[in-house]
């Protein structure tokens, strides 16, 4: 493929590209063959010679392709499979109480934090401990309380006649 090819395709692949750090690869090898220095295409897309050089790399390794963005794995997991599953399991089937927290009937981030923690010694924030419960399929809800020897007829009497008369009020 001649320079000219190459620079129209690197174009229509900078026109379709979905995100702006794909733009940025193919912005970079479009000013690249447009014949600007590193150090130039550097300083226009804001990042170091290093990253354009690696692009470049990339390129004449792999033509465009090597250019595309892979899925980022992000941080290991602090967590084995089977620690979430148990985790799971706890915080669906049983209450603090239940697995040595005094007194407590209903599970806050506070206390999911400190059962990893005294179980297999993983720290966790309480947003690291939502976003966890979250890809366990478990969502965290402020709990809402009831009362046990509520009289069913006085509560309907209540919604029905005391609280619209309150909302008016």
């Amino acid at each position: 493929m001649n320079d000219d090819q190459v620079i129209r395709e690197l174009e229509e692949a900078r026109k379709t590209a979905q995100d702006r750090r794909s733009f940025e690869r193919y912005q970079a090898l479009f000013l690249w063959k447009k014949g600007y220095s590193e150090t130039e295409i550097a300083e226009i897309i804001g990042r170091c010679s290093l990253t354009v050089l690696n692009y470049v790399d990339a390129y004449q390794k792999s033509g465009i392709a090597g250019l595309r963005r892979g899925v980022s794995t992000g941080k290991p997991l602090k967590l084995s499979a089977i620690q979430r599953q148990v985790l799971q399991e706890i915080i669906a089937y049983k209450t603090p109480a239940d697995v040595g927290f005094p007194a407590r009937s209903n599970w806050t981030l506070s206390l999911v934090v400190q059962f990893i923690e005294r179980e297999w010694g993983k720290s966790y924030t309480p947003k690291g401990a939502s976003k966890l419960l979250h890809s366990l399929g478990l969502s965290y809800t402020r709990p809402t309380y009831t009362l046990e020897k509520a009289d069913p007829v006085k509560q309907a009497l209540f919604v029905k006649e005391t609280f619209p008369a309150l909302k008016k009020s």
